[in-house]
């Protein structure tokens, strides 16, 4: 993709499942009652721009606690399940690109830019964005059209909070262009191009050496 050329985008919708809803593995942050509402937006929002959904339903066997196959909880959360698609996966695995005809379904159609909504941020979606990025793909992450849960585990405690901030400003800084849903829907039905960022820049103005137009705005 050019610095002029529109991005040709396909909308990539990762496990939205009941099992973050109902299930074991309850989203606590964002609210995922308006975390859902965005994706069914950006959904519907893709649809009428004629951009491409690639729905993507994690899976586990029959005996897992979490996802498993037919199961309430690996059923599709009814936004997505009842909103039109144009691709759909399957996948074990974090990231919805090695088990799956991701990567060359998006070649076959010239998509340079992949949107990443769905959960969890800090695990499929993440996963996903780094995976696209190393693939030669731009990426955009939505970061109120996701979720995360909070840990506990022998390298310490962190926040459903902590985590999905952690991670955005991270996704931000070098792997995707992160916005919310309605900046994202402008940026479609406008044109205009969502804000990038790098590494040197973040570090710089944590540091107090850098003060620019981007934090100025969002001042």
């Amino acid at each position: 993709m050019t610095a002029n050329a529109a991005p040709k985008r396909a909308l990539i919708v990762i496990d939205v499942q009941n099992e973050y809803f109902t299930g074991n593995l309850p989203i606590e942050y964002p609210d995922p009652q308006q975390t859902v509402a965005n994706i069914g937006t950006a959904m519907d929002t893709a649809h009428a721009a004629n951009i491409p959904v690639i729905v993507v339903q994690q899976t586990s066997p029959a005996s897992s606690p979490l996802f498993a196959i037919d199961s309430e909880g690996w059923q599709l959360h009814p936004v997505v399940a009842t909103r039109p698609h144009d691709h759909y996966l399957r996948k074990t695995l974090p990231s919805a690109y090695p088990e799956t005809d991701l990567a060359q379904w998006l070649q076959n159609r010239g998509i340079d830019t992949l949107t990443v909504v769905g959960y969890m941020t800090h695990n499929c979606d993440a996963s996903t964005i780094n995976h696209a990025l190393h693939n030669g793909t731009a990426v955009e992450f939505l970061l109120d059209a996701s979720g995360a849960i909070p840990y506990r585990n022998q390298a310490g405690t962190a926040s459903a909070e902590e985590i999905h901030r952690v991670f955005s400003v991270v996704l931000q800084s070098r792997f995707a262009a992160v916005m919310s849903t309605q900046e994202w829907v402008h940026s479609v039905q406008s044109g205009v191009a969502p804000v990038r960022d790098n590494i040197y820049k973040s570090n710089q103005r944590a540091r107090g050496l850098l003060q620019d137009a981007v934090i100025q705005q969002a001042a």
